[in-house]
């Protein structure tokens, strides 16, 4: 059963009230609100639930799975998210008042089923992911430059490899802008192919192509009002980047098929793990459009330069891998910690996060020992004269290959021609090695 807290009883607050205590696998740990005469307060000691004008109250209870915060309050969720009890998932902001507001308004099916699939897209897609700043002062200045971006309605630009936490400073900039009260619509570039992608964004009108069976918004027209956070900005093809640089400079759109255009008021967030300099000279990336969405730049720093992070982190991934797993590990044993510490993470967060849930699952006590950690992690620690020497060779040596075509595909934006040419060994050879461990990187673009 989950047990839950609900902070916030507004009319939403009393939409979920509602529906929680119908469902049988949930229990209601207590509603809280300021407001003695909320809606959903009211509801609550109709129905015995408990209800305070305090939320702490309800942080003392045994077991609490889930806080759920529809005030919109932000000093209120930085609060709440601090406070929590551990393994405890919280919910909050836009995500929560845009699910409490369907839940209310369930017979306006139409435009809220919209809204309730971007909602439900957020919620599988932030997985609770907070932005952490931690102690590392490059992640201290650009929690400044956020802090002061945020309130603007500048285009940002954020770069760093895969995995370094992109999306979650784009979440972290809808969420103290002025539109945090809007939606906030993510689209994966790469995701999908040029044709599928200017329908995804624009929208088309019926009979604009074979299977436009009816009129279909996009998400430019989604957002409208929101932010629209566009990931790995640097594959979108170079006819799609026209059409975008077109909304950017006139805030208009024209949905396939249609004839008119209509204006949106949208604030972009775009991210990169490639080099738009080179995509420039290479001629896959319009410079013109590179001026215009780089007006304000953040660019994250690769785990490797966080190393004083990498324990705040790992505890951090563990009270979620906890909480995801339904299993009580309590630390992480200091010899696991040397281990990820000594290690260069090529994948940056998302890596160490599922390195951590995979120790997690494998533990039988509670606490993640090196042990639990992947061979490849393992390795870091050097030479181990009880294997004996051919072993202990071959392991160095698979080590300083995955290192170095880590290093090289990064160097080279994920392209193995590229990767290859620095690397001074045949392309071939370059990508046999990606395969014997695992490692997948880009293709040259094929020039016609």
């Amino acid at each position: 059963m989950t047990r839950i807290i609900l902070i916030g009883a507004g009319r939403g607050g009393r939409a979920l009230v509602e529906l929680f205590h119908k469902d049988p696998g949930i229990e209601i740990v207590g509603v809280a609100d300021k407001d003695e005469g909320a809606p959903g307060i009211v509801l609550a000691r109709e129905l015995g639930l408990p209800v305070a004008a305090n939320y702490r109250k309800f942080l003392k209870a045994e077991g609490v799975d889930l806080i759920i915060d529809v005030t919109g309050d932000p000093d209120l969720a930085r609060e709440v998210y601090r406070l929590r009890p551990r393994g405890t998932e919280v919910v909050g902001g836009k995500t929560a008042r845009l699910v409490s507001s369907f839940v209310a308004n369930t017979n306006q099916s139409d435009s809220l089923q919209d809204q309730y699939q971007l909602a439900l897209r957020e919620l599988e897609s932030r997985a609770e992911g907070e932005f952490i700043i931690g102690n590392n002062l490059k992640m201290k200045e650009i929690s400044s430059l956020i802090s002061k971006v945020a309130p603007t309605p500048t285009t940002v630009l954020i770069r760093g490899e895969s995995g370094t936490g992109k999306e979650l400073v784009a979440r972290a900039i809808h969420r103290y802008s002025s539109r945090s009260d809007h939606l906030l619509v993510t689209l994966n570039c790469t995701a999908l192919s040029p044709a599928l992608l200017e329908s995804e964004l624009f929208g088309y009108r019926r009979g604009a192509f074979t299977g436009a069976y009816s009129d279909s918004k996009g998400l430019f027209e989604k957002a409208d009002g929101g932010t629209m956070f566009l990931d790995e900005i640097g594959d979108m093809s170079l006819e799609i980047q026209a059409k975008f640089l077109r909304t950017l400079q006139t805030g208009e759109i024209r949905a396939i098929g249609d004839m008119r255009t209509r204006k949106v008021s949208v604030r972009f967030v775009a991210a990169t793990n490639r080099n738009l300099e080179t995509a420039i000279r290479e001629g896959t990336f319009r410079e013109d459009l590179f001026y215009r969405i780089n007006t304000f730049s953040i660019t994250l720093p690769p785990l490797r330069e966080r190393i004083e992070d990498i324990p705040f982190l790992a505890e951090y991934f563990l009270l979620r891998a906890r909480a995801k797993v339904n299993k009580k590990v309590e630390s992480i044993a200091p010899s696991a910690l040397t281990l990820l510490k000594n290690y260069s993470w090529p994948g940056n967060l998302r890596e160490l996060e599922n390195i951590i849930e995979r120790a997690v699952v494998l533990t039988s006590s509670s606490a993640v020992e090196a042990e639990h950690l992947p061979l490849h992690v393992q390795d870091v620690m050097g030479f181990k004269p009880q294997m004996g020497f051919m072993p202990s060779k071959a392991r160095a040596i698979e080590h300083f290959e995955r290192e170095a075509l880590t290093s090289y595909l990064s160097k080279a934006d994920g392209n193995i021609s590229k990767a290859a040419a620095l690397a001074k060994i045949p392309r071939r050879t370059f990508h046999r090695l990606l395969a014997k461990h695992k490692i997948v990187g880009r293709r040259s673009p094929i020039r016609t």
